[in-house]
């Protein structure tokens, strides 16, 4: 019997190493190693029918472009995250916590999808009578949908060529096992493998496979970061588990725009796309409380109004605390500074906290002016002028730089009945906005002036 060697591979990058060490020496990642059980080149032969093909080179002018056509799945907030619907023979990978509801959601896709096309769902975490009682509760025609209790590869590959069906969904890719790997399911090797091949079997059939990935403590999809790379699209369902609330977001799209954001309200009916989550964000918004202050924030294509709280208080440490909750943290520290030099705000012996309401995470800089905003309003205890909202980016040099859409920012402001909007000058709308009283600013120093009065 030949002798049983291992590797080490790296969760992150995928790399191998033949002896354990702390840190991966591929891409200096720490605590990354795991043990996998390498299998000898000649029982691996899956490779052998890809490699007895070979592509013709061809001009690039020769290869017609065709648009690409998009299935709806019949939930309107999945389609704006997708690009406009389910592409043939895309792979899609959705990821979040436990409980979370991926597959509610996946569920409800496939109910609707079956009414114009053939659907199969493929589950190894549940039993087909724990996916009936969900279908029950969620009161969808389960007869639209074919079922497959399966974890092994082979099979469910067999069953795919079989049924032929149009879209598939894998519950999950980390339940999966292939014999072509002797690890367990759940490791590295089995993970990158399952996926290798549900791509493979998509991209030959046009079938379009969502595949289900468990995330670790820290947020990130279980598995090699080179799972991430062999799909075609990665969503990231978000949201707290003390709120009814649910956010699904691109980061990466072949066949869309990314960091698109779809926004679910969990009902015991399952998950209802909202239509307007500024209403949500700002739905116990009061306008007479300090430290508060409304930001006109750009997800894709969509602008959301949401509330940005901050608490000043004095320090009784010697290090001042500097906490965010949805925003950057270590612009925080940056734009505190930028406050002191340009406004004489000073905030080094106070407590600085800060929170985006709603559990949206802000990445963008137009949060810039309303953060600082609201830091003077809790140092100072005063409100901000009521009604009004805040975008912009702040400089170092204590300059308010524009920001990307900034007409379609105003327009949902005035559409939610605020009454005034302080923007950089170069976002000044060259027609009035009815209703919208506009104070453009070039320096932190005028929003703060304007503030006072």
């Amino acid at each position: 019997m030949a002798k049983i060697k291992t590797v080490y591979s790296c969760t992150e990058c995928g790399g191998q190493s033949p002896k354990w060490q702390g840190q991966c020496p591929h891409c200096q990642s720490w605590n990354t190693l795991v043990e996998t059980v390498q299998a000898p080149a000649s029982a691996n032969p899956r490779f052998q029918a890809w490699a007895d093909t070979t592509s013709q080179v061809q001009m690039l002018s020769e290869v017609e472009a065709v648009e690409v056509p998009r299935e709806p799945s019949g939930i309107g907030e999945l389609d704006r995250v997708l690009g406009g619907g389910l592409v043939r023979g895309a792979v899609i990978l959705i990821g979040g916590d436990p409980g979370i509801g991926k597959s509610t959601l996946l569920l409800q896709a496939l109910s609707e999808v079956g009414v114009r096309r053939k659907v199969l769902y493929v589950s190894g975490e549940e039993s087909p009578q724990q996916i009936a009682l969900r279908a029950s509760r969620l009161a969808v025609d389960p007869a639209r949908v074919r079922f497959l209790a399966e974890i092994r590869l082979e099979a469910i590959l067999a069953t795919l060529k079989q049924e032929a069906p149009e879209v598939a969904v894998i519950d999950s890719i980390q339940t999966l096992y292939t014999e072509q790997v002797t690890s367990a399911p759940g490791s590295v090797s089995q993970v990158r493998e399952c996926a290798a091949q549900l791509t493979r079997m998509a991209k030959q059939t046009g079938t379009t496979i969502l595949l289900v990935g468990h995330v670790t403590k820290e947020g990130s999809l279980a598995g090699p970061r080179v799972l991430e790379h062999m799909v075609d699209t990665v969503l990231y369902f978000e949201g707290e588990s003390h709120s009814s609330h649910r956010m699904i977001r691109a980061i990466k799209n072949r066949f869309g725009a990314v960091n698109e954001l779809g926004v679910f309200a969990m009902t015991d009916k399952g998950l209802k796309g909202v239509s307007n989550p500024s209403a949500i964000f700002l739905s116990s918004y009061r306008d007479d409380v300090a430290g508060s202050c409304v930001l006109v924030t750009q997800e894709g294509t969509r602008p959301l109004l949401v509330e940005v709280q901050a608490l000043v208080d004095d320090a009784h440490g010697f290090q001042p605390k500097r906490l965010t909750v949805g925003l950057e943290q270590n612009r925080l520290a940056m734009l505190l500074a930028v406050a002191h030099r340009h406004a004489t705000v000073a905030c080094f012996d106070q407590d600085v906290f800060l929170n985006a309401v709603g559990g949206v995470k802000i990445a963008e800089p137009a949060a810039d002016l309303a953060v600082i905003l609201a830091i003077v309003s809790s140092l100072r205890n005063r409100p901000l002028p009521e009604k009004l909202v805040v975008f912009g980016e702040v400089g170092l040099a204590g300059e308010v730089r524009p920001v990307s859409r900034g007409q379609e920012r105003l327009k949902e402001a005035a559409k939610l009945g605020f009454t005034r909007a302080i923007v950089p000058t170069a976002n000044r709308p060259r027609q009035p906005i009815e209703g919208l009283e506009i104070v453009a600013v070039d320096r932190l120093a005028d929003a703060i002036d304007y503030c006072k009065a």
